[in-house]
């Protein structure tokens, strides 16, 4: 019975990391979590750099042995995750203004290497996967500076299903359907160089053609509370993510599928010359028709 399959996600900086896994239990957006790669961005999340051209690296591990029902407990005893990747993201501020805001775009370029565990009523399954995933544009991004300490942007993220797809495997680097993504970001510096920054999300997906399921549409933050002492950041961070409607099966909504995950951790980051690194470790500590696990991060950003 098609309700007893749960597809799930590991979510991975910059674009989405696909595992679609036939599991008893849990259910959520098919693949349990949404396209966007929650807690990918940390300090000053919502003031996007002056005109100029910039490239990022995000390379992240995220390793998880719990898979959670819709009451947060563990669903699969045999359950393994662990996804590697590595996203390429490239970031262009233009001097045009619209509505007193910078205009610029952007893209993100994702490879990712996804091994996973699970048990299923036909016995334990164990599958790897390495390729490209899915790109994500942004033809408009537009970015305020309201004052030195006050800043604001506004997105429109759309994930391509560019992605390796096929759904007889249990995991794909692809989820074979669009996600639309308005971002509503913002970040208040005071003159004592504490932080207090935002990035609000809103995500829009549609059908999957291969398997008929429609994702519920989702809400999520990545958040970070952070003090500037010289060329150092250092702070906390992580995001709040809730799935607000329900997901569809050839028509027919799926109870008690709503994901939701809760994540929080140190991060640090050093800026030198046109150059900056930061890190940051996150721990979920509570989720719900979702894996939980820690994630690992790395951001390098390139001024050109």
């Amino acid at each position: 019975m098609m309700r007893r399959f749960f597809r799930m996600a590991a979510i991975m900086s910059g674009s989405i990391m696909l595992l679609g896994l036939l599991v008893t239990g849990a259910m959520a957006t098919e693949g349990g979590g949404g396209a966007y790669p929650n807690g990918a961005e940390d300090f000053m999340a919502g003031a996007v750099p002056p005109p100029g051209t910039y490239f990022l690296d995000y390379f992240n591990w995220y390793s998880a042995d719990r898979l959670n029902n819709n009451d947060g407990k563990s669903s699969n005893p045999d359950f393994k995750l662990n996804v590697t990747a590595n996203v390429f993201r490239f970031l262009h501020v233009t001097d045009k203004t619209v509505l007193g805001a910078n205009w610029g775009m952007q893209m993100f370029v994702p490879i990712l290497n996804v091994d996973a565990t699970v048990t299923t009523p036909g016995g334990k399954i164990s599958q790897s996967k390495f390729g490209l995933g899915d790109i994500i544009i942004d033809p408009v991004i537009l970015s305020w500076h309201f004052s030195k300490n006050l800043h604001a942007v506004f997105g429109l993220d759309i994930f391509l299903p560019t992605g390796d797809y096929d759904k007889t495997r249990i995991v794909n680097p692809g989820r074979n359907y669009y996600t639309f993504e308005p971002i509503i970001g913002a970040t208040y510096v005071c003159d004592k160089g504490y932080e207090l920054s935002g990035k609000f999300m809103y995500d829009m997906n549609t059908k999957n053609s291969a398997t008929n399921y429609e994702s519920g549409n989702e809400f999520h933050v990545d958040y970070t509370f952070a003090k500037h002492i010289g060329p150092w950041s250092l702070g906390a961070g992580g995001y709040y993510y809730q799935q607000v409607t329900d997901d569809e099966l050839n028509g027919n909504k799926i109870d008690n599928s709503r994901g939701y995950a809760l994540a929080i951790g140190p991060q640090a980051k050093y800026d030198y010359k046109n150059m900056s690194l930061d890190l940051k470790y996150q721990f979920e500590v509570e989720t719900a028709n979702r894996p939980q696990g820690n994630s690992l991060w790395a951001k390098f950003v390139y001024i050109f």
